[in-house]
């Protein structure tokens, strides 16, 4: 596929203000305010959607935490920091996307979705008007043979 991700998945959604940093050791993440998680959950299901790892953090030290505003909600039975884990299929497309593969075709994709564009809604490709696999591909190739025949014709108009 020739399309780039959605920017939330290659980058994240996080703010620099929300500072949790990894402790490899413990393998648990610390609170800016030095408070190591207390257990580790992952969730999702392993196929059709990203997984995340959610760090669950103990409540009564978040309560009397003094950079609890902005991180704590006064009354929340939890505090969690989650992680989302990127699964094959976008590890697979991000490599892509750095190819040098990717950028060429990239650079072409526009002049197809135009004339996709074209088609569609200048053409009347956004609806079949009949029913049926058959009666679509003899709409979809008489509109493609009406907008090559334009073409041909505005090509030589203007020699």
């Amino acid at each position: 596929l020739v399309s780039k991700l959605h920017p939330h998945i290659v980058h994240g959604v996080r703010k620099e203000n929300q500072a949790f940093e990894y402790n490899k050791d413990a393998g648990m993440f610390v609170c800016p305010a030095g408070q190591l998680a207390v257990r580790k959950a992952r969730q999702g299901k392993k196929q059709g959607q990203n997984q995340t790892d959610t760090y669950y953090f103990d409540i009564d030290k978040c309560q009397i935490c003094p950079l609890k505003i902005g991180c704590y909600r006064d009354g929340a039975k939890s505090k969690t920091y989650s992680v989302t884990i990127k699964s094959e299929t976008h590890k697979h497309q991000m490599k892509f996307m750095d190819s040098e593969r990717f950028k060429l075709i990239s650079r072409k994709r526009y002049m197809i979705e135009a004339k996709n564009s074209e088609l569609k809604n200048r053409h009347g490709m956004k609806r079949s008007k009949y029913a049926g696999l058959l009666n679509m591909e003899m709409q979809t190739a008489a509109t493609i043979f009406v907008v090559n025949i334009k073409r041909i014709i505005k090509l030589t108009d203007e020699k």
